[in-house]
């Protein structure tokens, strides 16, 4: 557990650096290979998301050893959306449709081009320590005490946040538990230390997340489906990334990647690594894998 607290606080200062900057279009280069793409790619990632985060940091390896230069900016749900519909960023990897993030969708989606699922087995959760007395949503009311009246979420403006404000706690009378959002990496210091005293909690959650392989965790069954159903997780890119890029744009339109690929390498930065510097533990992990990060060019 001690690799997931240091990652966890390092992950804080990493974002907070990130957010500073925001990718601004560079000159126009073209790589060589023989395709006319531009040189200078931003990918825009969401914070706390590490399904996102490890699908960007895989994209910039490949991407970057193919003769790009590609630069992953940090920013929360809501300028991402807005940077993409601006142009500020090219490219972001972690959209999820059809629920978390249809209000996004709803302001920006006739500024920004989809490039399609790249995974359709994921799904938002509220989720519990996996001995807690409870195990539908139903229940949690009458039980919120065991829980200290607390609902740990993450960032305020993600999806799952909303959903979670909309339509899960009017829907299951949770109105009277106080719902903290902060960010996923408090969150997950929150989760780490209710684990390590044996106390109940309640978080928002979704998988793919490493988290269900490190904590004793089960979803909350939701029999009203305030949280949707199964989701799949788009690329989306500025309006005219296809004309700008558009060899990248062809691989990232075939790229999939099912869940037992993801939470490999999901694993490989977040759980058995300890530290921020991504770039070594995906190379290692690619040449693992070679032959799947062949065919997603190919």
């Amino acid at each position: 557990m001690k690799n997931r607290s240091k990652s966890i606080l390092a992950f804080g200062a990493v974002s907070m650096l990130a957010l500073a900057g925001c990718a601004a279009s560079e000159e126009s280069e073209t790589v060589g290979n023989g395709n006319d793409d531009n040189k200078n790619m931003s990918i825009a990632v969401f914070n706390g998301w590490d399904e996102g985060i490890a699908a960007s940091h895989l994209w910039k390896a490949i991407l970057d050893g193919k003769g790009y230069n590609v630069e992953l900016e940090y920013a929360d749900v809501a300028p991402v959306y807005l940077g993409l519909s601006e142009g500020d960023y090219d490219l972001s990897m972690d959209v999820w449709l059809p629920v978390t993030h249809a209000e996004y969708l709803d302001e920006y989606g006739d500024k920004i081009v989809d490039l399609g699922a790249w995974n359709e087995e994921s799904r938002n959760a509220i989720a519990v320590n996996a001995d807690a007395p409870i195990d539908s949503l139903e229940e949690l009311a009458a039980n919120a005490d065991l829980f200290g009246n607390r609902i740990v979420g993450i960032e305020p403006g993600a999806g799952l946040t909303l959903a979670t404000t909309d339509n899960v706690i009017p829907g299951y009378g949770l109105e009277d538990m106080e719902y903290l959002t902060s960010s996923t990496a408090a969150m997950l210091t929150e989760l780490q230390t209710a684990t390590d005293n044996g106390e109940n909690i309640v978080v928002t959650l979704w998988e793919p997340h490493w988290a269900y392989g490190v904590f004793p965790l089960k979803n909350l069954e939701d029999p009203q489906g305030a949280l949707g159903g199964v989701e799949s997780i788009h690329s989306y890119a500025k309006s005219d990334f296809k004309t700008e890029f558009p060899t990248a744009a062809g691989w990232v339109e075939n790229f999939e990647m099912d869940l037992d690929m993801l939470y490999s390498l999901e694993n490989a930065m977040f759980v058995d690594y300890d530290g921020q510097d991504y770039a070594p533990i995906v190379a290692q992990w690619m040449e693992d894998n070679q032959e799947y990060v062949d065919g997603l060019t190919s």
